[in-house]
């Protein structure tokens, strides 16, 4: 019996778009307009402020969220790994995107991806911190350095404001 081709496989995703960013860095400016001009061409969009319920668990909604979406794009911005959050996000956001029918796309928002690639400035200080609150779980911090320097390989888009 012959396996049916890939491209006989039909997906129900959720949110087209799924969007992983550090909210204090580009919320009320960059993802927020890039948002508003999804949301303004019909492209279902996903954004934490908009569709989280209140009482929801953050985390397990988040994640529920990215396994449902088609396209991720991650704003990498110079407090991004500072949030546990936005890492554990982009670990589960690269693992979903190596599955059929999904892609990745990398924003470097005034930040250049040698500086995500090789934790250096701001992404340096925020892995200091990390290791000092997590000395106990070093698999959970070096998953977040694999996938920030993973995500740094992949071209994507630079941008820088004013």
């Amino acid at each position: 019996m012959a396996l049916p081709s890939l491209s006989s496989f039909t997906y129900d995703w959720t949110y087209d778009v799924f969007l992983n960013f550090r909210g204090v860095d580009t919320r009320n400016s960059f993802t927020g307009n890039l948002y508003n001009s999804l949301h303004q061409r019909g492209i279902h969009t996903f954004i934490d402020d908009e569709q989280i319920q209140k009482g929801d668990e953050i985390t397990p909604t988040l994640l529920q969220a990215i396994k449902q979406s088609k396209i991720f794009i991650a704003i990498f911005s110079d407090d991004y790994a500072s949030s546990t959050f936005c890492l554990t996000e982009l670990v589960t956001i690269l693992e979903c995107s190596k599955l059929p029918g999904r892609l990745f796309f990398p924003i470097f928002y005034d930040v250049e991806p040698t500086q995500i690639r090789k934790l250096t400035g701001a992404y340096a200080e925020a892995f200091a911190n990390h290791d000092k609150r997590f000395g106990d779980e070093k698999d959970k911090v070096q998953r977040w350095r694999d996938a920030l320097h993973q995500a740094a390989d992949v071209s994507g888009c630079h941008f820088k404001p004013g």
